[in-house]
């Protein structure tokens, strides 16, 4: 299993933030720096330029923290000290701490803890030494307050950070989870697509060639009939094939509405090409009969569900009822507006429904079982008491988009 880093990105209009607040920075500590200042360097009234130089250490490092921040943290850092000892400004270590807090959301663990210790230490050792020693303010308990809420302070701000970072560090993961998930829901869906054309068509294809290959010397006109079925079913299996591989190469809207015209751009099959389907059946020795009475139109995802459940039922029929063999398609919808599709064959019962049992563990029926739980319907499949198979499915009502109400009633 990959494991999911999260890679943070820095954008513009955050540089540009971070430059005015140092820009900001710089100009106060320049002030308190200043000849003029209350505080300033009183031992060293001469060399202003070093204040100046402190001031700019401390502000300028922060418009670079997003993306150096590690040197950017050792030089503000370093100044903020020299501030503190200098008696320039004895602040809480903020500008340490703004610079800390994108040491935390940007930099490795280990690094990060590493820099917060020694900012810790520094910035206690500066402010006790400053305020105790250097240029003595106030009693030792008095500059061990203070570098206990530059403490807090700092502290603080590198907890935030590391919170921000393992926050969008699971974001990221859940993203790439269901972007994950969403994939293989994608390669499941075309597995079944492809499944459902390539077993249907080759099921036709390899019968009708049988008849072709029993009947060519006897009887040369039905030779050529079984040759021009199989090649209608493999040019319809090929338009289905590059209809879904070209979802799989995830074609545009733009080129679908380009290429509207072209059978691989054609819209996914339903209701209307099910007679297409008996025929292919019948053309393979199933006599089969088709009716469907739907009060309304079907959304396209729920036509594409019925189709493929009668293809693959049908295939089936195809595959282990025999030459001969009555099939009865059945497609109605009750009040509540939920689609039952029924598929029973007289198949031969004492030869081919220990075969077709054994379809359980097939991908015909997990691929239609798939489907049906989809939309949360059912699905039943079978042997018949008295010989063949039984294949009923329910999908329950959905609302149907750009669809005309309307009573449709069709028998082949």
């Amino acid at each position: 299993m990959h494991s999911v880093r999260w890679r943070p990105r820095t954008g513009t209009h955050l540089l540009v933030l971070d430059a005015c607040v140092a820009g900001v920075v710089t100009a106060a500590y320049a002030a308190l720096a200043g000849p003029g200042a209350s505080d300033g360097l009183p031992r060293f009234s001469g060399l202003v330029w070093v204040g100046w130089l402190v001031a700019a250490c401390v502000g300028v490092p922060l418009a670079v923290r997003r993306l150096w921040p590690l040197p950017a943290l050792t030089v503000v850092l370093g100044a903020t000290a020299a501030a503190t000892l200098l008696d320039i400004t004895r602040d809480p270590y903020v500008s340490t701490a703004l610079v800390l807090y994108a040491v935390a959301l940007l930099v490795p663990a280990g690094r990060a803890a590493a820099a917060l210790v020694l900012t810790l230490a520094v910035s206690a050792a500066s402010v006790v030494t400053g305020e105790a020693v250097v240029t003595p303010s106030g009693p030792w308990p008095e500059a061990v307050g203070t570098a206990a809420f530059v403490w807090l302070v700092t502290g603080a701000a590198w907890a935030a950070g590391r919170a921000v970072r393992e926050r969008r560090a699971r974001v990221a993961r859940r993203d790439r989870r269901l972007a994950e998930e969403a994939q293989a829901e994608e390669r499941l869906r075309i597995a079944r697509e492809l499944h459902d054309i390539v077993s249907h068509s080759l099921s036709v294809i390899v019968v009708k060639a049988a008849v072709a290959n029993h009947v060519a010397e006897e009887r040369p006109e039905e030779t050529r009939d079984a040759i021009q079925a199989i090649e209608r079913t493999g040019r319809e299996a090929l338009t289905e094939m590059r209809r879904a591989l070209g979802v799989l190469r995830g074609d545009t809207a733009g080129q679908h509405t380009q290429n509207a015209g072209s059978a691989e751009m054609a819209p996914p099959p339903g209701l209307d090409d099910l007679p297409s389907l008996v025929r292919r059946a019948e053309q393979a020795g199933i006599r089969t009969r088709l009716h469907t009475r739907l009060t309304t139109g079907l959304p396209q995802g729920t036509a594409l569900t019925v189709y493929r459940i009668v293809q693959e039922a049908l295939t089936n029929v195809v595959k282990h009822a025999g030459d001969g063999t009555r099939c009865k398609v059945t497609i109605t919808a009750d009040s509540r507006g939920d689609v039952h599709i029924e598929v029973v064959d007289d198949g031969a019962g004492t030869t081919v429904v220990p075969d077709r049992a054994e379809l359980g563990g097939g991908h015909g029926l997990v691929g239609m079982r798939e489907r049906v739980m989809m939309y949360g319907g059912t699905l039943e499949a079978g042997p018949r008491p008295g010989g063949g198979f039984t294949v009923s499915a329910r999908l329950p009502a959905e609302p149907a988009h750009g669809t005309a109400p309307g009573r449709r009633e069709t028998t082949a």
